[in-house]
C-alpha cells in the first residue's frame, strides 16, 4: 500500500488570474486560497460555514470556503476580498465602514464587505432588518452590528442617489 496522496488537477480563476495547480482532492477552497496561493484576506473561523469568516465569491455568489472543496472550483472564477479590493469594487464599503467604525478586529470585516457586496447588487434599496437579515450568517464579535448596518445602509443610500 502506497502512503502517495493522489493529486487532481485544478484550473480557476482567482481574481482575474488564471490559476493551474495539482491539489489534493480533499483541500479546501479556504486554505487553498490562504497557504497555496497566500492570500490570507479570507480567515478560518469556525470550520463549520457558521461565521463566514472564510466567505469568497464563486461565480459571482457567496460561498463558505470553509464547506467548500477547491476542486468545486475547477473552471470556476473566484473573488477574495483581495480581488474586490484591487479593483475598487468596495471602495464604498470600506470607506463606510471606516468611517462609522464598523471593524475593530477586523476578523470578520472580509466576509461582512463581501456579504455586503452581493445584498447591494440584488437590492439596492434594503432596509434596516433586510441588511440585519442578510449578514446574519456572519458572526461579530466586536462591533455589535449596529455600526455595520449603518455603514451598509449609508452606502445603499449614496449609491442610489447616483
Amino acid at each position: 500500500m502506497s502512503n502517495k496522496i493522489e493529486q487532481v488537477q485544478l484550473d480557476v480563476d482567482v481574481n482575474g488570474e488564471k490559476i493551474s495547480r495539482m491539489i489534493e482532492p480533499r483541500l479546501s477552497l479556504v486554505d487553498f486560497l490562504r497557504n497555496e496561493l497566500e492570500l490570507t484576506g479570507s480567515h478560518v473561523g469556525c470550520e463549520h460555514g457558521v461565521c463566514g469568516a472564510c466567505t469568497v465569491l464563486v461565480d459571482g455568489v457567496i460561498v463558505r470556503g470553509c464547506l467548500m472543496l477547491a476542486i468545486q472550483t475547477n473552471g470556476a472564477e473566484v473573488m477574495t476580498i483581495e480581488g474586490q479590493s484591487d479593483s475598487g469594487a468596495i471602495t464604498d464599503l470600506q470607506e463606510a465602514f471606516h468611517e462609522r467604525n464598523a471593524l475593530q478586529c477586523g476578523f470578520c470585516t472580509p466576509g461582512m464587505l463581501l456579504t455586503s457586496t452581493e445584498l447591494l447588487q440584488k437590492k439596492s434599496d434594503p432596509s434596516r432588518e433586510e441588511i440585519r437579515e442578510y449578514l446574519s450568517g456572519n458572526y461579530c464579535r466586536c462591533t455589535g452590528y449596529e455600526a455595520i448596518v449603518d455603514a451598509v445602509e449609508a452606502v445603499a443610500a449614496v449609491r442610489r442617489d447616483v
